[in-house]
C-alpha cells in the first residue's frame, strides 16, 4: 500500500432509525457533541452531524444522520438511506411497540439500502431498567434472528453509546478494508462482505451490552 494510500480519507454514511421519541437525536448529540437534552424536539426533516477517528492510521468520518420516525416524514426515505454503509435501529426499552417496528424498520432499510450495510439493534433509555419493558433477552434473541449488533445504551447517561457507534464504524472499516486488499478500483466499485458479528469477552450484561455471533 502506497503511502497515499496510508493517508486516505474515508467517509461513512450511517443512518439512525426507529419510531418517534427513542432517543434517536440524542443517541446523536451524546455521541458527536457529549450533550443530552431531556425536552428535546422532534426532529422535523434530516439532521446529520459528522464525526472523525482515526483507525489504522487512516482519518474516517463517519457522517450520521437523524431524521424522525414519524410517518409523515416517510417522503424523505429513499434520499435518507441511499449511500449508507451502516444503520443503528433503535427502540425504546420501556416501550413495546418501538421494539414491535424493529422488523418494520429492517424492512424498510433493507428495500432501500443500494448496498450491504452493516447493522446494530440498540435498545435506549437503559437508565430506565426498572420500568423496563422488553427484556434484554428479547433485544438479543432478535439481533440474532436478523444478523446484527446488538447494544443497550443510554443516551442520558452515556452508557454504552460511544461503544456502539464505533463498533459500526470499526465493521465498516473492516469491510472497506478487505474489498481494498482485493482490488484496486474500490474507490468506483465499493461491494462489501456479509456483516460478521463480534464476541466480545468484556461484555457485560449490567451494563446492557450483548454481542452475539451469525451462524
Amino acid at each position: 500500500m502506497s503511502s497515499d494510500e496510508e493517508t486516505e480519507e474515508y467517509l461513512f454514511k450511517i443512518v439512525i432509525i426507529g419510531d418517534s421519541a427513542v432517543g434517536k437525536s440524542n443517541l446523536l448529540s451524546r455521541y458527536a457533541r457529549n450533550e443530552f437534552n431531556m425536552h428535546s424536539k422532534a426532529t422535523i426533516g434530516v439532521e446529520f452531524q459528522t464525526q472523525s477517528m482515526e483507525i489504522d492510521g487512516k482519518e474516517v468520518k463517519a457522517q450520521i444522520w437523524d431524521t424522525a420516525g414519524q410517518e409523515r416524514f416517510r417522503a424523505v426515505t429513499s434520499a435518507y438511506y441511499r449511500g449508507a454503509v451502516g444503520a443503528l435501529i433503535v427502540y425504546d426499552i420501556t416501550r413495546r411497540t418501538t421494539f414491535d417496528s424493529v422488523g418494520r424498520w429492517l424492512d424498510e432499510l433493507n428495500t432501500h439500502s443500494d448496498t450491504t450495510v452493516a447493522k446494530m439493534l440498540v435498545g435506549n433509555k437503559y437508565d430506565l431498567d426498572d420500568i423496563r419493558a422488553v427484556s434484554i433477552e428479547e433485544g438479543k434473541n432478535v439481533a440474532e434472528k436478523h444478523g446484527l449488533f446488538f447494544m443497550e445504551t443510554s443516551a442520558k447517561d452515556s452508557t454504552n453509546v460511544k461503544k456502539a457507534f464505533e463498533i459500526i464504524i470499526h465493521e465498516i472499516y473492516r469491510n472497506i478494508s478487505r474489498k481494498v486488499l482485493n482490488s484496486d478500483s474500490y474507490k468506483t466499485s465499493l461491494s462489501f462482505n456479509r456483516v460478521s458479528l463480534v464476541n466480545d469477552e468484556k461484555s457485560n450484561q449490567n451494563q446492557g451490552y450483548i454481542s452475539c455471533c451469525s451462524s
